[in-house]
């Protein structure tokens, strides 16, 4: 697949000295999804604004479409589709003409039916002649959506789309995105709901104090860096864990009665066997085991978490 969105050696500094990007190189292929993870702080916005034409770079460039966003900005935000954190709508209009001006913007020709259709996939069309000012903080949202896909982007930015927003339209706007990928959109969204990454996502990058840890296949990654780990409950609650069996590098959990083991799935022994021989040998005796998969939101937290 080729890129449709290309980012190299981006930087970007603010008077006084602080910088929030360094560069960043970053390749974003035509119709995937792209989850971008990072702390607050770490640099999603300003990366994504300055994709997005909004902030300007202070190194590097950004291609999208193959259009400079700096030198050819108009052909390139023409191409792009952003919805952002912050709700900023004029509250005095109605809905149907917030999205119709929004598209008017960027000289589309009027197409009613294709307006209509968002409206509808976002629950928008029952309030299509209401007041911004007359809507719940939710369909506030659902409008900046629409706002954004009324030009027909190639390429939609969620900003962290469903940051207190109802379960509805999390649902709707996961259906809506759906749709867009099978037609062909590359969507690049960042959130604070890792397991909706994990759902939805092709690839996962992860940034943090302004520079791209990794950017990697989400199945991929959670193959390479994810561990298992088995949980051993005990028919007897322990205070300390045995001396014994410290070459195994057990937890013990708060309350005593379970014992936790970390185990690599790739390595040629998982050490399990050695386990329960050591635990037979110590005298402790079990009453359950269950394994479990490491999640994303696990990788994410091991890679962005401070040295100590």
């Amino acid at each position: 697949m080729s890129a449709i969105v290309s980012v190299k050696d981006l930087g970007k500094s603010y008077v006084g000295g602080f910088t929030a990007l360094t560069a960043v190189n970053l390749e974003i292929e035509k119709g995937e999804i792209l989850a971008l993870l990072g702390p607050n702080g770490a640099g999603k916005t300003t990366l994504i604004s300055a994709i997005c034409g909004i902030v300007v770079p202070t190194a590097g460039q950004v291609l999208v479409g193959g259009h400079d966003v700096v030198t050819d900005y108009r052909r390139a935000r023409s191409l792009v589709g952003l919805v952002p954190q912050e709700i900023n709508l004029e509250p005095f209009e109605t809905v149907n003409n917030t999205v119709r001006f929004s598209r008017g913007l960027f000289g589309k020709p009027r197409d009613d039916a294709y307006l209509d259709q968002i409206l509808k996939d976002l629950s928008l069309y029952d309030k299509r002649d209401s007041k911004i000012m007359m809507l719940s903080g939710g369909m506030k949202r659902r409008v900046l959506i629409a706002k954004a896909l009324s030009h027909e982007p190639r390429v939609l930015f969620l900003d962290e789309p469903t940051a207190g927003v109802d379960v509805e339209l999390r649902k709707d706007m996961w259906d809506v995105v759906a749709k867009l990928k099978a037609s062909g959109v590359t969507i690049i969204l960042t959130t604070h709901y890792i397991e909706e990454a994990e759902a939805i996502a092709d690839r996962v990058g992860v940034i943090n104090k302004g520079t791209i840890l990794l950017v990697e296949q989400k199945s991929a990654l959670m193959q390479r860096m994810g561990k298992k780990q088995l949980r051993i409950d005990l028919a007897k609650p322990i205070d300390t864990v045995p001396s014994s069996l410290n070459k195994h590098s057990l937890e013990l959990a708060e309350d005593g009665q379970a014992l936790i083991y970390n185990y690599d799935t790739k390595g040629e022994r998982t050490g399990i066997t050695a386990l329960l021989n050591d635990l037979q040998a110590a005298k402790i005796a079990m009453v359950d085991m269950e394994t479990q998969q490491s999640s994303l939101e696990d990788i994410f937290v091991d890679l962005v978490r401070e040295p100590s």
